[in-house]
């Protein structure tokens, strides 16, 4: 299945000095020094998760790459914003060249990054905008320009406990927005819990932006609580070619969210994980169990397939080189099963869902070396789903008599 071809039939597919050699409807296995017989399941190609944080140790958010990463399929992995034009240098170092995960990145417009910020309801710890001091838009122009292999854009997350209040909101998506379209870059928007309005954000986002956290039910969601409907302002958006993005999270993922906005056919462009310490182990686990979620709310295989390939990859101008199973790409390949299975799968606010089928890793090769699957510790993670139930008494948007398992 490779949405950028257009393909979704039984196939073959061969590799060779780590690149795609063939696609075929039978390619002869006596040809070959290994064969991986994947009948019954997804080949297709390495899922690539647009929104992650993956500069670990040095940030308080960030993962090891690799085990949560490529270990699920995932063979591109896009940081956030968790690295700024003063960190970017150790993020290179210490998370992008050690890693087999190919990692790109976003970077902040706050000089610092993620550097000290951590969730956003930890009052004594400062957010990354409290000084407008740390928004330098030619350090961000700069640090791109010179780094332009590894980013993809610009980064900025708007919440008034991280801007001062607030009050540093406004200037901020001003500085970011501007530094992105010096660059002709798109800009990943963080919009939750904020003082500025739709109309602005995502209502002034450019073509190509990116409105991440989408299926939040906190203030400033996509839904308007009172009528229950999308935001006049969301549907203009999309009209004008801004792209919605998972994001999902520790607090990005609301079944009630999810389920409103599909009934009004309003699917995201990009599906991601927003995988960091406090999501790796639950509630988000990993892409794979983001990509069931959509699809047990009912976006069509085909599209989950393409929201986590041919689209992210075409965000971020990488099109020519990832995202798809095209002969003499860089063969990076990832095999999944789609499971029957009856089980509860929760949100970020332990409401509970009842899924009847799921996608596992299987397989996965990066530039043609397989790498080994992993899985997590404990799935569902029953400390985690309690330890989230009191996020449910700050959301606009909810169960009316949530189901707590």
């Amino acid at each position: 299945m490779d949405p950028a071809s257009n393909l979704d039939r039984i196939m073959d597919v061969g590799l060779s000095k780590g690149r795609i050699a063939a696609i075929k409807d039978r390619l002869n296995p006596d040809d070959s020094k290994e064969t991986f017989r994947a009948q019954g399941l997804l080949v297709i190609p390495g899922l690539i998760d647009l929104h992650m944080h993956g500069y670990h140790l040095a940030t308080p958010l960030g993962i090891p790459v690799d085990p949560y990463c490529l270990g699920r399929g995932v063979t591109t992995a896009v940081d956030a914003g968790s690295a700024g034009s003063s960190t970017f240098p150790g993020c290179r170092a210490f998370a992008a060249q050690p890693s087999r995960t190919r990692l790109l990145a976003f970077l902040h417009i706050s000089c610092t990054g993620l550097s000290f910020s951590t969730l956003g309801g930890v009052t004594s710890i400062p957010g990354e905008l409290d000084s407008l001091k740390l928004a330098n838009v030619q350090d961000c122009v700069s640090t791109v320009c010179q780094n332009q292999d590894l980013i993809v854009g610009v980064k900025v997350r708007l919440s008034a406990n991280l801007t001062d209040g607030g009050r540093n909101e406004v200037e901020a998506l001003r500085r970011a927005k501007l530094a992105a379209q010096t660059l002709g870059l798109p800009l990943m928007t963080h919009h939750s819990s904020s003082t500025i309005s739709h109309e602005e954000c995502p209502g002034t986002l450019r073509p190509g932006d990116i409105y991440t956290h989408c299926y939040h039910g906190y203030p400033s969601g996509l839904i308007d609580p009172a009528s229950r409907q999308l935001r006049t302002s969301v549907l203009e958006a999309r009209r004008r070619g801004v792209l919605f993005d998972i994001g999902h999270g520790t607090g990005a993922f609301n079944w009630t969210v999810g389920e409103l906005c599909s009934q009004q056919g309003f699917w995201p462009d990009t599906i991601s994980s927003d995988l960091h310490q406090y999501t790796c182990e639950g509630p988000a686990y990993d892409l794979p169990t983001v990509m069931t979620r959509l699809l047990h709310l009912g976006m069509p295989l085909f599209d989950v397939i393409r929201a986590t390939t041919t689209i992210p990859a075409q965000v971020i101008g990488w099109q020519d080189c990832i995202g798809s199973l095209a002969e003499n790409r860089e063969a990076d390949v990832t095999i999944l099963s789609l499971d029957k299975t009856e089980m509860d799968l929760e949100d970020c606010h332990s409401q509970i869902r009842r899924i009847s089928q799921k996608f596992v890793p299987k397989a996965v090769w990066r530039a043609g070396k397989p790498a080994r699957i992993t899985a997590p510790r404990q799935f569902p993670n029953l400390e985690k789903i309690k330890s989230q139930r009191p996020t449910l008494d700050r959301l606009q948007i909810r169960d009316e008599h949530p189901v707590l398992s």
